[in-house]
């Protein structure tokens, strides 16, 4: 990717939901919500604190994360559709077991 976030910005991936309920329905995609859990794909720098030292984040590429439903602002970027946020929005990590058992 030929993009790079600048200060305390993240790109995510967002990574779909299962197309079946746990009963069996078949979910169209009409119905589907937009899922709220991502890939981390590119991580800024880091923001600046008053001294102007770099506060490192705490996310870092390839991240399963979990984010706020109207979190970051949508681009295309290579033709592939990625969230642009700062790392506030994104509300934690997911364990790396879990995220296994979920793709």
């Amino acid at each position: 990717m030929a993009f790079k976030p600048l200060h305390d910005r993240v790109v995510v991936r967002r990574v779909e939901s299962e197309e079946k309920t746990a009963g069996g329905l078949i979910i169209p995609d009409s119905a589907k919500e937009k899922p709220a859990e991502g890939e981390v794909v590119a991580v800024g720098a880091g923001a600046r604190d008053d001294d102007g030292e770099r506060i490192a984040l705490d996310v870092k590429v390839g991240d399963r994360v979990l984010f706020g439903k109207w979190s970051g602002t949508e681009v295309t970027i290579d033709g592939e559709e990625l969230l642009i946020m700062k790392e506030s929005d994104i509300m934690g990590i997911m364990d790396g077991s879990k995220a296994a058992k979920a793709a």
